[in-house]
């Protein structure tokens, strides 16, 4: 298996078609995955919730501010992130697996919305899918846990 050393370079085999640059990955891993409590350090699904909201953040800040990176879908994102970060990287060869647990998880995890209308009911918010750009719909979330129905749906659409 080919592996992407912190410099970017690829060691081994097919070259992979693109390294998050160390420095990113350093500050990605140090907002989102290093500082996590114990508890949830052991909990894998909670480590993919982890790397999931440094993925939003590097596609919503790195990507859009830094031309040169690409964007990358969350299996290569957490790759990269498993051989990076020092705790995770004992786990590296194991990330398809708990990626996969960790999305038949959250697809278990209701989803709470609302219609937001203006006052003279003529127009709606709708949100437009990420990847999916012609996909659009209601602001809606994963409820959190000890969230209630009603909280979810305020929160997603702020």
């Amino acid at each position: 298996m080919d592996t992407i050393q912190p410099s970017g370079k690829v060691v081994s085999g097919t070259p992979q078609p693109f390294a998050i640059p160390a420095y990113v990955l350093d500050d990605l891993c140090s907002r989102f995955i290093i500082n996590i409590p114990q508890e949830e350090r052991l909990n894998p699904i909670r480590i993919f919730f982890q790397i999931e909201l440094a993925h939003w953040f590097y596609l919503d800040f790195y990507c859009i501010e830094n031309p040169e990176l690409h964007t990358c879908g969350i299996k290569d994102f957490s790759s990269q992130i498993f051989r990076h970060c020092p705790f995770l990287n004992q786990y590296a060869e194991e990330v398809d697996k708990r990626l996969e647990d960790w999305k038949q998880y959250k697809m278990s995890v209701p989803t709470y919305g609302a219609i937001i209308l203006d006052p003279e009911i003529k127009f709606c918010l709708l949100v437009q899918g990420y990847w999916a750009k012609s996909s659009w719909g209601f602001p809606k979330g994963k409820i959190n846990e000890e969230e209630t129905e009603q909280e979810c749906a305020v929160r997603e659409h702020h």
